[in-house]
């Protein structure tokens, strides 16, 4: 593996619309506070930049809406954001936005470059214009019906009742929601990053020279690549933005996926005068931390512009995870299910570290995970109290009680002390592979496993049962504890920085550096120690009763306001005879892949228990791959054949449509059963 002088690391800018959910800080932001505090305790040359997104056309909705202007909205997200982020321990070095004066020169440079290096082309293409308000619309300024749910206010990006994504010309019935009039067809010019041209470089240095990438990322990067890459606009009609710097582009600002990452460039540039060196001498290495809606942005667009510009490194890696639902259902700033930071941090003062434990624990890193109140709690009091906190608080506790609070020195070590001490340096190594491979949830395992070899220590050597014979022997099994309690003060610090802080202040002791961690001196013989008190405390059931209620009258509000969904009416009667020829089966999904060059279709191999065989199924907007293996499915197995993108699909799934939101959800029976049973 390749050694670095410095690193890199970004982590992406959150949208100054909003405030910061736990899915922004599963997915992302506390994956990348690992990260860098790790890096930091080695001593290592790193910066950590993030800042608000502050551009695009959803904040000049919200500012109409709310009758303030765009200005106001970023202003009052970027402070809620980062207070939220200090509170919680977040360790950037800076946290900026992309309204800041250098952004917008940064920004303004790197297009001239490439606009200069003739990297740009030119497009006429129709877009629908507002006669009333004089304007061009961009795609959310449209609203119409969508044409899968029938939503009379879906917007012409996205349907956020049904989840489609859309083209505002296939909207039924568009509307300009300035003017509320009907929109107009009119010629438009932009420029477009042409990424075909840079196809065949991304490919070699993508899929050639990254195969280290996380598989999630790495496959979504070659699915983009097999489709063949499209110009991509950078510039769009809106008076909300960065100005195009070029003669001939008013109204015209740079679209907001070619400024926000843009963003990173310029948080260094405000942040030290040395910002080239981190950025363009080879011996950096750059990490992007990110959700996977975000992946083709940072390993295909992003490298695209910087190879353009020529001046820049690429990225050596972009761990990005999935995403994390809430008590089962996704994440939706729109329909308000979400735990927003901000409101925790108010309604559980001082638990940070429950925050950032729980949800390292339970990370999505490799697939969708699930956020919920009674895991929350059952993680607090069975790993947090009962684990961590018990063993610290025995450990100096007995100290206190048999030597007043001083370090006694260890005597003749067992076998069994030399055995304990001996797996300190083994957690060490593998604490550090799994940090640096980005598998932070194992990483976390190895940090406790330091409080757990505690207690299993203290419940082997009973040093309250041996005291009153054998002295000598519990001062070498409370030397031995507290060595094991300083290494878990520098294990945990980069999970949860201010627990470590309160253990390394109960044991008043400055900071160990990293590399002596696994040792067995980190506190010497004769120290004296300060006064124990609880790292944490129980969470009772009616504070997790208080949050399930939230939820509840959340979803009671979401409920109320889909009461207008449409519900097909009933389909005209069929004969017994007719439904009677119909085999449906319980099956149960061997294998998934998506289909090449399709957004919708997966293939699937199923067993129906009588054979096995292929089926093509429209599903891949609402499960992936990796979740439908093993999984009983309902099959239509009788349903003559077809051919879909080359694939024989021999059968059927069966699925059930949402009226409220249009989503598909598989049929399942609700307990195992075999395949090839007969649904009658």
């Amino acid at each position: 593996m390749k050694e670095f002088k410095r690193y890199l690391v970004t982590s992406a800018l959150p949208y100054a619309n909003g405030p910061v959910h736990i899915g922004h800080l599963a997915g992302v932001y506390i994956p990348s506070d690992i990260y860098v505090r790790y890096l930091r305790l080695r001593g290592k040359d790193v910066v950590w930049v993030c800042g608000s997104d502050e551009h695009g056309v959803p904040i000049t909705i919200k500012a109409r809406t709310e009758g303030v202007t765009p200005q106001d909205i970023v202003d009052k997200y970027n402070a809620m954001i980062k207070d939220s982020f200090a509170k919680l321990g977040i360790s950037f070095d800076i946290y900026s936005r992309t309204t800041s004066p250098v952004h917008a020169e940064t920004a303004s440079a790197f297009f001239r470059t490439l606009y200069d290096k003739g990297e740009f082309t030119e497009q006429t293409t129709m877009q629908y214009y507002d006669e009333e308000a004089k304007t061009f619309l961009a795609d959310r300024y449209v609203m119409g019906t969508c044409p899968h749910c029938q939503n009379e206010r879906a917007y012409g990006d996205q349907c956020e009742k049904c989840g489609s994504t859309l083209n505002p010309t296939n909207l039924i019935n568009p509307r300009s929601t300035i003017t509320g009039s009907a929109p107009v067809m009119r010629e438009t010019t932009h420029w477009y990053l042409p990424l075909d041209r840079h196809e065949a470089f991304l490919r070699e240095w993508i899929l050639e020279g990254h195969k280290e990438w996380k598989a999630n990322v790495y496959g979504q990067c070659k699915s983009w690549l097999d489709l063949g890459l499209q110009p991509r606009a950078v510039s769009r009609d809106l008076d909300w933005g960065i100005p195009v710097p070029v003669e001939g582009a008013e109204g015209k600002v740079l679209y907001v996926w070619f400024d926000a990452p843009i963003g990173y460039i310029s948080a260094t540039k405000e942040l030290t005068p040395d910002w080239e060196k981190y950025w363009k001498d080879p011996e950096t290495k750059m990490v992007h931390f990110i959700g996977k809606d975000n992946i083709v942005f940072h390993c295909i667009v992003f490298p695209a512009m910087l190879w353009a510009h020529g001046d820049f490194i690429l990225p050596e890696n972009v761990p990005a995870n999935e995403f994390l639902n809430l008590e089962s259902d996704k994440i939706s700033t729109s329909r308000n299910w979400a735990v927003w930071l901000h409101e925790y941090l108010e309604e559980f003062p001082g638990k940070q570290d429950v925050l950032r434990y729980v949800l390292c624990a339970n990370a999505p890193e490799t697939k969708d995970n699930d956020f919920t109140w009674r895991d929350f709690q059952a993680r607090n009091n069975n790993e947090l109290v009962a684990v961590l906190g018990n063993f610290v608080n025995r450990a100096l506790v007995l100290t206190g009680k048999y030597f007043d609070g001083v370090v006694p020195a260890a005597g003749q070590l067992t076998d069994h002390d030399r055995d304990v001490l001996a797996e300190m340096p083994q957690l060490r190594r593998s604490l550090e592979e799994n940090i640096e491979n980005y598998r932070f949830r194992e990483a976390l395992k190895d940090a406790m496993s330091f409080a757990r070899l505690g207690n299993k220590y203290l419940a082997d050597t009973e040093p309250w049962k041996v005291y009153k014979e054998n002295p000598a022997r519990v001062a070498t099994i409370l030397n031995v504890s507290l060595q094991i309690t300083a290494n878990l003060a520098v294990a945990i610090e980069p999970f949860m920085p201010f627990t470590a802080e309160k253990i390394l202040a109960m044991l008043a002791l400055s900071k160990p550096a990293w590399e002596r961690l696994g040792e067995q001196d980190l506190i010497t013989a004769g120290h004296k120690i300060g006064t124990a008190e609880l790292l944490f405390e129980k969470i009772e059931d009616s504070v997790i009763e208080l949050q399930l209620q939230k939820l509840a009258d959340t979803r009671k509000v979401n409920t109320e306001n889909s009461k207008d969904a449409v519900v097909e009416p009933q389909k005209g009667s069929i004969a017994f005879d007719d439904f009677g020829r119909m085999d449906i089966r319980v099956a149960t999904v061997m294998a998934a892949e998506k289909i090449a060059k399709t957004k919708k279709l997966l293939k699937l191999k199923i067993d129906t228990g009588f054979d096995k065989r292929e089926i093509v199924s429209g599903i891949a907007e609402y499960y992936s791959p990796e979740e439908l293996i093993g999984r009983q499915v309902l099959v239509l197995v009788n349903l003559e054949p077809r051919e879909l993108k080359g694939v024989l699909s021999q059968g059927m799934i069966l699925m059930a449509q949402d009226p409220a939101t249009g989503r598909l959800a598989l049929m399942s029976p609700d307990s195992k059963i075999g395949p090839g049973a007969v649904v009658k």
